[in-house]
């Protein structure tokens, strides 16, 4: 059976009990459903109205609703829709959905389906799918604007005209070959869209060199608190965290496993990690504990290396100094006195906290603010913000450069390349050969969306 001739429902306002509860329709039976569900004058599209519920069986009423009907395609999904404003008590939830359940071609919605149709009807580009997934889950200010601007069209559009410029360049070669005898069409026409080309390939090389900022903004910069045992790493991410997220002891190697805490620092995702202390002598399990700190290092955009007064200075792993890592020095418990010696090798900058005496925590927050910022504050031009459109994009351009360096050959085999380039394009707004990737796409999105 065609799914898109079924007519779905779910609850798309969340966890009840609320003080509302939206429980959606999308499909052909929308309609005849609202009909048997009301009595008196049926809704004018896009326009609320207070009515009862019925139940169609026993005629008893089931809620006093708000009701809002769209008439397709004029909706979110493209088919008509119906969305019903209930009061959101489990029961009543439950009697309405019950309800639905009852009616033929009626089925509960799966997750993203609503969505998935959206995409389907032409609604939304993948691009607008994945941005509106950003934006439910954005956490920060900073995501939330990204998220919009995804969602409203900005990546999806540019894309759609760099596929377009590749297109109209094929058609070019193609009447030049088809049409080569005709006195209207130049005979060097296909050469004149090389030098187009070549500008085209430059501004998506340039789109690409973008430091990753879209990726980095959508998932946080990643923080490692690293350094030797009782430099006082946990109690300092609990003071940022405000909140007694790691176990706090005089005895060393307390902390033996990974812990993260996501902060918002002025708008902008950051996840900071605290991790096992860094020494020689370590049992087995505090070894793994100090391995996958290492692993998490590793992987970092920062590393905060701690040190403090009473506590052996460590030296900084060798791997982690060829990392791509800023690294900034701590000298944490500075109220305690001065920090002695310490490793001598280069940082990015050298703060001395206190989480005691509160010393230092503003200029720590400002910097760390700072970075955030420097490293993935939002610029006008839109942003990757996923490696399967990084993916797609390195290929276009592969691609496209083969097409352009191929001066000689046959004009057939360069426009070939440029159908590749064009069709990698296609990918990622999910216009061509993307029903392997919607499943994946949609599996995290919420029943009712």
């Amino acid at each position: 059976m065609n799914t898109q001739q079924e007519t779905i429902y779910a609850v798309s306002s969340g966890a009840l009990p609320s003080g509302v509860a939206v429980i959606r329709l999308s499909g052909p039976q929308s309609g005849p459903v609202l009909r048997k569900l009301i009595k008196g004058k049926f809704p004018v599209s896009r326009e609320s109205c207070l009515k009862k519920l019925w139940d169609p069986v026993d005629g008893s009423v089931l809620d006093h609703a708000l009701i809002l009907w769209f008439e397709g395609p004029g909706s979110f999904t493209g088919e008509d829709t119906v969305e019903l404003h209930c009061h959101g008590g489990r029961a009543v939830v439950a009697a309405v959905l019950r309800t639905l359940s009852s009616f033929k071609g009626c089925r509960p919605a799966e997750q993203g389906e609503f969505t998935r149709r959206a995409f389907h009807n032409d609604k939304l580009d993948l691009t607008e799918v994945e941005g509106l997934a950003d934006l439910i889950d954005a956490e920060t200010d900073a995501q939330r604007r990204q998220a919009q601007r995804q969602m409203d069209g900005a990546l999806g559009d540019l894309y759609s005209q760099w596929r377009e410029t590749l297109i109209r360049s094929r058609a070019m070669i193609e009447a030049e070959l088809d049409f080569s005898d005709e006195d209207d069409i130049p005979d060097s026409v296909a050469d004149e869209i090389w030098v187009e080309l070549a500008k085209l390939r430059d501004q998506i090389i340039a789109h690409l060199a973008d430091a990753r900022r879209g990726e980095r903004l959508r998932s946080g910069l990643q923080v490692v608190l690293l350094g030797p045992p009782n430099a006082g790493k946990s109690s300092l991410m609990n003071k940022l965290a405000q909140r007694d997220v790691a176990i706090v002891t005089p005895e060393a190697g307390t902390t033996r496993d990974v812990l993260e805490v996501h902060l918002d620092l002025g708008g902008y995702p950051v996840t900071l990690i605290d991790t096992a202390g860094i020494r020689e002598s370590a049992g087995v399990i505090e070894k793994e504990g100090i391995r996958r700190a290492l692993v998490h290092a590793e992987k970092a955009d920062l590393i905060l290396w701690t040190h403090a007064p009473n506590v052996d200075a460590e030296e900084l792993p060798e791997s982690l100094l060829k990392s791509d890592a800023e690294i900034w020095r701590l000298n944490t418990k500075s109220d305690l006195g001065a920090m002695g010696d310490h490793d001598s090798f280069e940082t990015s900058a050298e703060i001395n906290v206190s989480v005691r005496e509160e010393g230092g925590m503003n200029e720590l927050l400002s910097s760390l603010e700072s970075f955030a910022e420097r490293n993935i504050g939002l610029i006008e031009n839109p942003l990757i913000t996923r490696e399967r459109h990084r993916s797609h994009l390195t290929q276009c351009v592969d691609d496209l450069d083969r097409a352009i360096q191929a001066e000689g050959f046959p004009i057939e085999l360069r426009g070939e390349d440029l159908r590749r380039a064009a069709d990698q394009l296609g990918r990622i707004t999910g216009r061509i050969d993307v029903e392997d990737l919607l499943d994946v796409i949609f599996r995290d999105f919420c029943v009712g969306k």
